[in-house]
Order: C-alpha cells, then sequence, then structure tokens
C-alpha cells in the first residue's frame, strides 16, 4: 500500500470522494462537514472510532447484533457456544438465499456499486472456509475448491489462481459448493472439544505463523457475519430499485 505523502487537508472539498482498500487509521478530523459519510469497517471492532469524543464502536456493536440475532455468538469460546454460533450463521444465511432467489431472475448475479454480487458472495465464504477450515485447520493438501471466490489482490501474491474456475458458474453449483463446506464445519463442530480448540495451527497465509483452532473458527465467522451484512445490504439496494 503507498502511503500518500499529502497527509494534512486543509479548505479542501472531497465531497463524493470514494476510498477503497485504504487506510485511514490515526486519521484526525476536526471541523469536517460529514452528512451523509457512509463508513463500511469490517474491521472496526478491533479499535476505537471517536466522533465528538464519544467512542462509537460499542454502539455500532450493539446495533449489528440487534439487528442480526445471533452474530453476538461469534465470539463463543467452548464448544457448544461454537455449535449456537454456527447454528445462527446458517440460519441467518438459509433466510437470505431464501429471499435471493425470489427476487427477479438474473438478482443473484447483480453486482451493486462494483461489488460482489450475491453469488460471488457465497463463492467467497467457499474459499474462505477452504482457507481457514480447509487449509488452517484441517491442513488438507488441496484444500480450495474451484468454485471459490478469492480476493483479486490474490493474483498478484504468488497464489495459484489456476485451480479456479475462470467462468461464472450456474448457481446451483454454487449452493452445491457452499452447503458442502457448511457441511464441513457443522460436522466438525459436533465433536469439537476445548482441547482441540487449544491446538496450534500454521495461519492460513502465513504458515510461519501459528494460532489455535479456535482463533481460525473465529476469523470463519467474522468472514460469514460480515458478507451477510454486506448481501443484505446490496439485496436491499436492488429491491430499492426495482
Amino acid at each position: 500500500m503507498v502511503q500518500d505523502d499529502s497527509a494534512t487537508f486543509v479548505d479542501r472539498d472531497l465531497r463524493a470522494a470514494r476510498f477503497v482498500r485504504s487506510t485511514l487509521a490515526g486519521a484526525m478530523m476536526r471541523g469536517v462537514d460529514v452528512r451523509g459519510l457512509d463508513i463500511d469497517a469490517p474491521w472496526l471492532a478491533d479499535g476505537a472510532l471517536l466522533v465528538n469524543g464519544v467512542d462509537v464502536v460499542p454502539l455500532v456493536e450493539a446495533e449489528l447484533n440487534r439487528r442480526f440475532p445471533g452474530r453476538e455468538l461469534k465470539q463463543a469460546r467452548d464448544p457448544d457456544g461454537l455449535r449456537a454460533a454456527w447454528a445462527a450463521i446458517e440460519r441467518a444465511w438459509a433466510a437470505a438465499v431464501d429471499r435471493a432467489v425470489s427476487m427477479p431472475e438474473g438478482a443473484v448475479d447483480v453486482s451493486v456499486d462494483g461489488e460482489w454480487s450475491f453469488a460471488q458472495t457465497l463463492r467467497h465464504l467457499v474459499f474462505a472456509t477452504d482457507a481457514w477450515f480447509g487449509k488452517a485447520i484441517l491442513r488438507l493438501p488441496r484444500p480450495f475448491h474451484p468454485l471459490g471466490q478469492p480476493h483479486a489482490e490474490y493474483q498478484t501474491d504468488g497464489f495459484d489462481m489456476s485451480v479456479f474456475a475462470t467462468e461464472q458458474p450456474a448457481f446451483a453449483a454454487v449452493l452445491e459448493a457452499r452447503a458442502e463446506r457448511q457441511a464441513m464445519v457443522r460436522d466438525f463442530l459436533a465433536t469439537v472439544t476445548p482441547e482441540l480448540l487449544a491446538e496450534a495451527r500454521p495461519t492460513a497465509w502465513s504458515p510461519e505463523h501459528e494460532d489455535p483452532v479456535l482463533h481460525c473458527l473465529h476469523v470463519i465467522f467474522d468472514e460469514e457475519w460480515e458478507h451477510f451484512r454486506f448481501a443484505l445490504r446490496d439485496l436491499d439496494a436492488q429491491s430499492c430499485h426495482a
């Protein structure tokens, strides 16, 4: 990531500016007009966000938990809690899929504002599960399903993209791959023990670094809930413009 040397903006008009995959960590804004400002920060809970001296992160987290029942379980630490957390994730996504398929034909493949379509989002969750469950937790030699959807930056990180489909698959095939990955996690959690949760695993993208199995599961849960929020946001946008 290239750092911008123009670190101070005074009397600038940044209306309608768009920042994508950029860092504003530690940025300071004083006397600014932020009407209509739209911030989407998946890692918001990892730090503080001060608005007029008030840390709004706890308020945002509480509201997201209210909107998405079961999200509050995503940091569960014991087997029973993890099973309940995963069941909530599956229920939420089942309802979202039902909504998506009830919309006009082709809605699952619509990209809103340049973001992934609903189908691509499900494909990315296949990929995320393969990375943090199949590769990290189970240590499978060939963990990736060809219908998985990696982030574009992996193309420049020496990652073998040849294992992934280059053409848009049928949505039924996406649902099948997604169901397989959900079942893998569900079956694993059915018998997981505290001892197994504490075992160390090389992380998905930094094999030299190890984290407990529990951490890998939490990454998967975070991916699930963040992309669920994105998916509903974009289905809402489609509905508004229908």
